[in-house]
This record gives structure tokens, sequence and C-alpha cells, in this order.
């Protein structure tokens, strides 16, 4: 019968603790799991009998199968297992069974269901209950605080050992993934939840295990390498996240409105909020000294160099000195219309009122910005085009 579920276990070396840890898991799945499941070893080139150990509990056990691999690499055995697997959805857990094995059902039930595409357990989440040494604890958080802030990742918990994807969906995005080792989970995320992927965690109960055969220094070397190698890729374009997106069916849920519009829109409104303030204090600063056409083009002038910048960095993403002489170049013919608009209404207004208080040119002035904001973003759109970059969040 084929399998609803695969959970593959990758192992080096672990000829003392596989046979236990996979017999404790294979009673769990015949007592509580109502969806026929399949373990399947995954040895990565162990030196040691884990091999032989693997091969006697495939030919003890119903529904455990063995996968050798002569490389080492967990993202390696993790993606030759998945691919080849046959069920439809496919998990992966430590041999060591760190995480509580309740928390299994609530992983995969949602990608039975067809509700979300990738399920992670989490240690940083609210409701789980976690016991290990403060070192591991504050290397975690901040491996994922790292996340947050360079790749803008919006999930809590990267390395927890405990994961679940659609095997439909696995297929289709593993093929992007270049890492085989530990950054292979870390990568995989990143570009599940950039395509637009329901990333569903559950919260679960996790307690340390003190024989842990990772080396943590050689583990953040080459996760950071990581870290940089995929950040280069989303802003060079290398990724081709929006051609999976659209062959995943992950369209806006908005007709007509495009991945993304919704998060820029309040992104540009905050720095829209705060351009405007400083528009606003510019000009009155220099109204007594320039008057009040003057005064209008050197505060439009300066708050649009800032804004510019700002929104390529914030509102669409783009990081790195690439082509950034060319996007303020085209900031600053939008800057013209908006200064067109300003300017007209500003001239309008002393053809009608020619003794207009500052402060009504001031209120005038900010109007016809809202006219020129709407103006800005079309714009800013079409400078900070999808076609140039990947990595719009």
């Amino acid at each position: 019968m084929t399998p609803t579920l695969d959970i593959v276990v990758p192992v080096y070396n672990e000829e003392t603790d596989l046979a236990p840890s996979v017999r404790r898991l294979h009673a769990y799945l015949r007592a509580a799991m109502p969806y026929p499941a399949r373990i399947t070893i995954a040895d990565n080139a162990s030196t040691d009998g884990t091999l032989a150990v693997a091969k006697d509990l495939a030919a003890s056990l119903d529904g455990v199968r063995v996968l050798h691999l002569d490389a080492k690499g967990r993202g390696r055995a993790l993606r030759t297992a998945w691919t080849a697997s046959d069920a439809a959805v496919v998990a992966y857990m430590d041999v060591d069974l760190s995480t509580d094995l309740n928390a299994l059902l609530p992983l995969i039930a949602p990608l039975v269901s067809g509700h979300s595409d990738l399920a992670i357990g989490t240690r940083l989440g609210r409701g789980s209950r976690v016991v290990r040494g403060r070192k591991r604890e504050f290397i975690s958080r901040s491996y994922n605080l790292l996340l947050r802030t360079s790749l803008h990742a919006r999930f809590s918990d990267a390395q927890c050992g405990f994961k679940a994807m659609r095997a439909d969906v696995a297929r289709r995005v593993l093929p992007l993934v270049q890492d085989s080792e530990w950054f292979f989970d870390t990568e995989l995320l990143v570009i599940a939840e950039r395509a637009g992927l329901r990333i569903h965690e559950v919260p679960v109960d996790w307690t340390d295990d003190p024989d842990s055969r990772v080396d943590i220094v050689d583990t953040a070397r080459k996760d950071l390498l990581g870290i940089w190698r995929l950040g280069r890729a989303l802003v060079g374009g290398r990724l081709p996240v929006d051609e999976l997106r659209y062959s995943l069916g992950r369209e806006p849920l908005l007709p007509g409105v495009p991945h993304g519009m919704l998060g820029q829109i309040v992104r540009f409104c905050i720095i829209g909020v705060a351009s405007t303030l400083a528009y606003a204090v510019l000009y009155l600063m220099l109204h007594s000294t320039l008057g009040a056409q003057a005064a209008n083009l050197v505060a439009l002038l300066i708050t649009a160099v800032l804004n510019t910048a700002a929104n390529r960095a914030f509102t669409f993403g783009v990081r790195g000195s690439a082509n950034v002489a060319r996007h303020q170049l085209q900031g600053l013919v939008i800057f013209g219309i908006g200064l067109a608009l300003t300017s007209g209404s500003l001239a309008a207004l002393h053809e009608w009122v020619p003794d207009a208080a500052k402060h009504v040119e001031l209120a005038v002035l900010i109007i016809a910005n809202l006219v020129a904001t709407l103006v800005r973003f079309i714009g800013l759109r079409w400078v900070f085009r999808t076609s140039d970059l990947e990595n719009i969040r």
C-alpha cells in the first residue's frame, strides 16, 4: 500500500542510537498515526555499523526501508529521499527524536488536508517547551534573528529537525535548493516563503541531545556563507521564484493586485508619512530665506532623494549598490512630476490668493503631494520592477 506519510531519518555513524529510536518511532506510528506511514532510514555514508543496523531494522519491521548514500550531507539525503518518495507527504526528524512525537500529527495534518504546503516544528514559538543550555538557546535565537534581518524571513525556527512537506510541492522546490548540508533547511524555507507557499508552524516540546554530533562552529560558518550566497542569488535574480509561484498557483488573492503589492503599499505609506513630515519641516525652515517656490524645490529635492533610497531598501527590498545611480536618476524623473504638481498648485494658489499665509501654502502643497505620492508609487514600482529583481517581498 502506498503510504500517505514518508518519514526520513538521516543518519551518520549512529549504530548505537539508531535501533531504539526507529523502534520507538515505528511503535508510535502504529499506535497513534491514522494515515499509512513509512520510515526511510537515509544512511549518509556511515563508516561504522549504521548501515547494517538499518538493514536489520528494515528486515524485522514492516514499513521501514533503507536508502544508502555514498556522500555525507543531511540536505543531500533529504533531497534524494523526498524526490524519490511515492508518499503524499514527506517529512524528516533527527535520529535522537529530541522532538516529542505528539507534535507529528499536528505537523502533517494541514499538509494532508491541502491547507498548507510545508510544516515546521518550532522551538521558539509561543507554546513551545524546550530543555537545552543557554549557549544553544542564544545561538538558535541569534541565527533566526539574523535570518529575519538579512533575508526578511518570517518563519520562527529554521533549524529544528522536525519538518514536513507536500511531496508534489517538494519536487518543484527542491531543484532550486543548492545546499546539501545543514543550511538546506533554511534555503528551502526562504525559497518556499518567497514563492508564496503557506508554512504551518507547530510549537513543540524539545529536549536537547547532549551527544549531538553537530559541529557548532563549522555549521555557523557554513550558515553565514549560505545566507550570503542565497541573498546574492535573490538580489541578482538568479532564483526564479516568480516562475515557481506561478507554476504552483500562488497568484494574489485579489485579482489585478500583483504579488507583494499590499505589503509594498503599507511600507510605502510609512515612508511617505515620514517624508511628508520632513518636507514640511524643511519647507517652513527655508521659506523665510528662499521664498515659497525655492523652498518647495529644495525641500522636495532633498526628501525625494531620501525617499527613493528608503523605498529602494525597505518597500521594494533592493540591497547593494548595483544600479543605485540609475534608480536615483529615475527617481528624480518622478520627482520632476511631483515638482510640477506641487509648483503648479502653488502658482495657482498665488494667482487666486496673492497674500496667502505660508501655512495655507503648506496645506495646499501637502494636498498636491498626496496626488504626487500616488504617481510616485506607480513610478517606483516601474523603477524597481520584478524583471530586474527577484527579491521583492
